[in-house]
């Protein structure tokens, strides 16, 4: 099952309590929901991390996660939420979208 990870942070950039919010992806979620959740979750925060699993253990972001990066990254930014990256993490790979430049 595929699973995503939002890490609220403050304004140092320190880790909220109870800021972790692990939550299964399932395929027919919308990305309208998705986008919703994350600015509901992201409430007080100064800044987020995004992070998922693939896995089919192939780290590559498809154009679905660049895009729904992208939708996050702008309906936060609504609310002065910074995106600070976002990882996909298969098997013992991980990717950055920060060091690839997809922020």
């Amino acid at each position: 099952m595929r699973c995503s990870q939002l890490i609220r942070l403050d304004p140092q950039h320190a880790a909220r309590a109870g800021s972790s919010q692990p939550q299964p992806w399932r395929r027919g979620l919308a990305a309208a929901r998705r986008r919703q959740y994350a600015v509901q979750a992201s409430a007080n925060a100064a800044a987020v991390i995004f992070a998922h699993n693939h896995p089919s253990g192939v780290a590559q972001p498809s154009q679905s996660d660049e895009l729904l990066t992208r939708n996050l990254k702008e309906a936060l930014s609504l609310i002065e939420v910074k995106v600070l990256d976002h990882f996909i993490v298969a098997g013992h790979q991980a990717i950055s979208f920060a060091e690839r430049g997809l922020l």
